[in-house]
């Protein structure tokens, strides 16, 4: 099997081309590049691999730049260093990828479920949908914002959405907490920030409150079916989710 290895770190590149041929005898590393453009002209230049490794991050930019300028067949392994956007785009679509730094049972295991794919389908077929559902939503998710400004006294600061825990209006006043218990008022309304936020980390479980996947610690079954939540972190009130989006956030919280 000849692999093509796309990485433009020269460690990096050492590290796995060994732990291959370590774990992987019949993988033959063919080339190892480094940059989007001698990877596109590689691409044109060359026949088809049997399997990439390409690392997401390069010098001079994105790796999936790549794909809008030649279309790649062999099934394709992504290594990155950790990235939340394609992390998640990548438990989305079922796509491997092996995180830095790399060992050799993640690379067995994802060259197993690499060879297990092509036996059920052929390398076209498994990259033309998942690579276009993984390209779509790593672009979706980092459109979201990553953080907010809010008002602190005479200023305004940014608070960045991993350390919010929820988001409350009262009195047409929005407040967000953090993870912290530290509260500031944003100057934005619950339905603007429903668009701007990532909908698989916030859920916008009832008029008052918009809450965050991660301070979720259990849900109660109320009376009449309502859902009481106990948050990681502590709240004036107890907050329940309304009745009407009861069932979409049972189905958000278990995705």
């Amino acid at each position: 099997m000849k692999a093509l290895l796309i990485e433009d770190e020269n460690r990096a590149a050492k590290h796995l081309k060994n732990l291959i041929g370590e774990v992987a005898a019949d993988i033959e590393i063919i080339a190892v590049l480094q940059t989007i453009e001698q990877s596109i002209k590689w691409f044109r230049e060359n026949a088809m691999p049997d399997l990439v490794f390409l690392d997401i991050h390069l010098a001079d930019g994105s790796a999936f730049e790549i794909f809008k300028e030649v279309t790649i067949e062999a099934p394709i392994i992504f290594t990155t260093a950790y990235d939340e956007y394609a992390l998640k785009a990548f438990g989305v679509n079922s796509i491997d990828y092996l995180l830095k730094p790399i060992n050799k049972e993640d690379l067995s295991r994802a060259l197993t479920k690499m060879r297990k794919l092509l036996q059920a389908k052929g390398p076209e077929q498994y990259n033309s949908t998942v690579l276009q559902n993984l390209i779509e939503t790593i672009e979706r998710e980092s459109s979201y914002k990553k953080s907010l400004l809010v008002s602190y006294k005479d200023k305004l600061i940014p608070v960045a959405t991993n350390d919010i825990a929820y988001f409350r209006t009262e009195f047409k006043i929005v407040k967000v907490y953090t993870l912290s218990n530290v509260s500031y008022v944003i100057d934005d309304t619950l339905e603007s920030l429903s668009q701007q936020l990532s909908p698989n980390d916030f859920f916008r479980i009832n008029r008052q409150y918009i809450v965050s996947r991660k301070v979720v610690k259990d849900i109660v079954i109320w009376f009449s079916g309502r859902l009481l939540l106990n948050l990681h972190v502590t709240t004036k009130e107890q907050i329940f989710v309304s009745r009407s989006n009861s069932n979409d956030f049972k189905h958000w919280l278990s995705g």
